[in-house]
């Protein structure tokens, strides 16, 4: 596995491999961000793993001329580069932290190929964001349909106004100037069609079929994902899961708190 390689498929993804360790660590970033959004984490890891970063096509890192609308419609597309990604770097297991859409997409992945992951990590993750009878996803579809409306309108004036509330944090705070930071470098059009692929997935259905371990943290508090959804996760993933509650508030810990999120996420990955 080279840090850098020449492959055409890995170039477009902008993967990376960092660190030592025998044991195969992959980061998966989600909507908004690149893989610049653990670089307050990554520093805790490369001693004991071998850590892959690679970026989700329509990210602002990537190049836009390779984002299919029509491809990137469902999320069952990204879970295919992931694993296309994984056969190209002969990884035959691995870790897989997926921070928000990537946690699902690396469920989506797993169904198909459970012998690669050896554990699933999923922060901030929801199978589906839109309320429905009996289930509680924190939006309806009436607020989904504004958000767009304004993403379309004016999309620098939405990411402005949205990431301070997806972060938890004030405008003047580093985290949330990164996060503002990625989401500017997305192209609008690629934003919102990313941003409908994510809020309106329903992917309660296949969680049952999710049978590797699943390691569940969220925020106390998020403006994306409330806290019934963690439970709703517990219920419905068919293998072994753990639930931990992280005590912050915001969609993005990694950027928002990382000296919480470390110690917890190293106990994830070992437990």
């Amino acid at each position: 596995m080279g840090g850098d390689c020449g492959n055409e498929l890995l170039d477009a993804h902008n993967v990376r491999v960092i660190g030592n360790g025998s044991q195969v660590l992959v980061l998966g970033h989600g909507f908004g961000s690149d893989q610049s959004v653990w670089q307050f984490i990554l520093p805790y890891f490369v001693n004991d793993y071998k850590v892959v970063l690679f970026d989700l096509m329509g990210a602002g890192s990537t190049k836009s001329h390779n984002f299919s609308f029509a491809r990137y419609a469902t999320l069952h597309a990204y879970a295919d580069d992931l694993l296309m990604i994984l056969d190209e770097m002969e990884i035959e297991s691995c870790v897989f932290v997926g921070h928000s859409m990537s946690g699902m997409i690396a469920c989506i992945a797993s169904i198909e190929r459970p012998q690669v992951f050896q554990k699933l990590v999923l922060l901030s993750a929801s199978p589906r964001y839109i309320n429905d009878e009996h289930y509680y996803g924190g939006f309806e579809q009436e607020e989904l349909n504004q958000l767009f409306d304004a993403m379309q309108s004016n999309f620098r004036a939405w990411v402005t106004g949205f990431a301070p509330l997806a972060v938890g944090a004030d405008l003047k705070s580093t985290a949330v100037k990164e996060f503002t930071r990625t989401f500017f470098s997305i192209r609008p059009d690629i934003a919102l069609c990313i941003s409908k692929t994510c809020f309106q997935s329903d992917l309660r259905s296949i969680l049952p079929q999710v049978k590797v371990p699943c390691y569940v943290l969220q925020s106390s508090k998020d403006l994306a994902v409330p806290l019934v959804v963690s439970d709703y996760l517990f219920h419905s993933l068919g293998g072994p899961t753990k639930v931990e509650i992280l005590q912050t508030e915001g969609h993005l810990p990694q950027l928002s708190c990382p000296e919480l999120l470390i110690p917890v996420l190293k106990r994830a990955i070992l437990d």
